[in-house]
């Protein structure tokens, strides 16, 4: 008897258990969905299987593709790295984010004025007041003063480097001197010698996606494949018969594929991964540079790589997944697209309010992504430095019409002459660039000087009234 009962009890018990149990589940799955926008650093626009490479592994990154939808136009907001970000977190232009090239560093600007305004809304500052647990983890490179490093731009908490690349084991960032040591935890500096960065981002992203009542969003800045070339010696054994750099620049490709694997899996063990947007892109095409082995990186049939306003320069591969959304499962979209879209997309589709929505340059992609309709954009803008110096490089868009002003080709695959300061193309007669078409079409280039005058006239004037003359 005392037996049955001891049974009947400890069955009561276990039931209660898992009641509770389910219950704790039950209210710490958030209401909202979670958000990880993953930015890649100098990868170029083809170098992912789902766009077409046949000589890289990546298939985590073609995971997402396979969930969700893939953009085959989709357009970063500047060829270089500081400008590029600042567009991504505002959902701005980076002129009008106030930023125009990269981030000096702290020696080079002690009054600390580089960086991007900290009156800019970002999109950590968009998200927390909604409930969500903020965190940017990977690659900074958009200021050094306290207001402007990532806990004085809505993010709780980060983790990574401030300044634009770092050696993967010693955590130094090497330029002209004097090598500085750059890994931080908030605002105070850690010290991890030895130990790849890359895994430690994966730890502190598990780490941050722990389940919660509360959703997150995480930024997370990947600094791969930006040089230093540090690919897990696995995968340059598996790539050993690809010539250099390619060889370099592809092991570290698939660093960065498995690094995204390990948190795909994470997501999936803890029972969030349906409840998880991601947003994959790169920041811009890759780099030609010297410390880049002068390559490595793929544009396919593009001209242009890194700061170039060249396809090859600012297309770059996206991608949006997010398995509990209901949204299409391995589809392409052909519409064109950028990247201050994702402030307004990841707001529409978290139903968190946006402010200031007359302000942003970015429109949501929700009906190009669920309906496949057109694109919501008649014309895109791109310039970098310094906006009253005539001579640096911008473009504009409108339909199948480029514009290109003062181009270059990093690749020098193109060369330019004085001739070709004003340079129009057609990306639906031509996607390569190849020929300047504004002899033949000079109506169309004057629409579209105009068009970018008009718009750089407007930044101007914004310019005016922030600094009160």
């Amino acid at each position: 008897m005392k037996s049955q009962l001891a049974l009947i009890l400890g069955a009561a018990l276990l039931v209660a258990s898992c009641t509770q149990e389910e219950k704790q589940a039950t209210s710490s799955k958030p209401t909202k969905p979670n958000v990880i926008v993953i930015l890649s650093d100098d990868q170029g626009t083809l170098d992912l299987n789902s766009y077409g490479s046949t000589d890289l592994s990546t298939p985590n990154l073609d995971r997402l593709a396979a969930s969700g939808v893939r953009f085959t136009q989709f357009y970063a907001v500047a060829p270089v790295c500081s400008p590029s970000r600042a567009g991504l977190l505002t959902g701005r232009y980076n002129y009008n984010a106030g930023l125009y090239g990269n981030v000096d560093i702290p020696d080079h600007d002690p009054e600390g004025k580089s960086g991007m305004p900290t009156e800019q809304i970002t999109i950590a500052e968009l998200f927390k007041p909604a409930g969500y647990r903020t965190a940017s983890i990977g690659k900074w490179h958009l200021g050094h003063t306290p207001e402007k490093l990532p806990n004085g731009q809505g993010f709780d908490y980060f983790f990574g480097h401030q300044r634009g690349c770092i050696d993967n084991y010693s955590h130094y960032f090497f330029w002209s001197g004097p090598n500085l040591h750059d890994l931080y935890q908030n605002e105070k500096e850690i010290y991890r010698p030895g130990e790849f960065f890359g895994d430690l981002m994966v730890e502190e992203v598990k780490a941050f996606t722990q389940p919660s009542a509360n959703p997150f969003f995480i930024y997370w800045a990947i600094n791969m494949p930006h040089y230093p070339y540090q690919g897990r010696p696995s995968w340059l054994e598996h790539y050993k018969d690809l010539p250099s750099p390619r060889r370099e620049y592809a092991a570290f490709i698939s660093t960065l594929d498995e690094l995204v694997g390990n948190v795909l899996d994470h997501l999936e063990q803890t029972g969030q991964l349906d409840n998880t947007i991601i947003v994959f892109q790169s920041d811009h095409g890759h780099s030609t540079e010297e410390r880049a082995y002068f390559g490595g990186g793929n544009a396919g049939p593009f001209n242009g790589a890194k700061f170039s306003m060249l396809e090859g320069g600012i297309r770059v591969p996206a991608i949006i997944s997010w398995p509990g959304g209901e949204l299409p499962k391995g589809e392409v979209r052909n519409q064109w697209a950028g990247s201050v879209d994702w402030f307004p997309t990841l707001a529409d589709l978290t139903g968190v309010d946006l402010p200031n929505a007359t302000d942003m340059d970015g429109i949501s992609l929700r009906d190009v992504i669920y309906d496949n309709e057109a694109s919501g954009h008649d014309v895109m803008h791109w310039a970098t430095g310094n906006p009253e110096v005539s001579t640096n490089s911008w473009a504009v868009r409108k339909g199948p019409w480029k514009l290109l002003g003062n181009p270059r080709d990093p690749a020098n695959k193109l060369k330019f002459t004085e001739a070709d300061d004003l340079y129009l193309v057609n990306l639906s007669q031509d996607s390569t660039e190849s020929k300047n078409l504004k002899m033949e079409h000079p109506e169309v280039t004057a629409e579209l000087l105009m068009l970018h005058e008009d718009w750089l006239k407007g930044v101007m004037d914004s310019r005016s009234k922030l600094s009160g003359n």
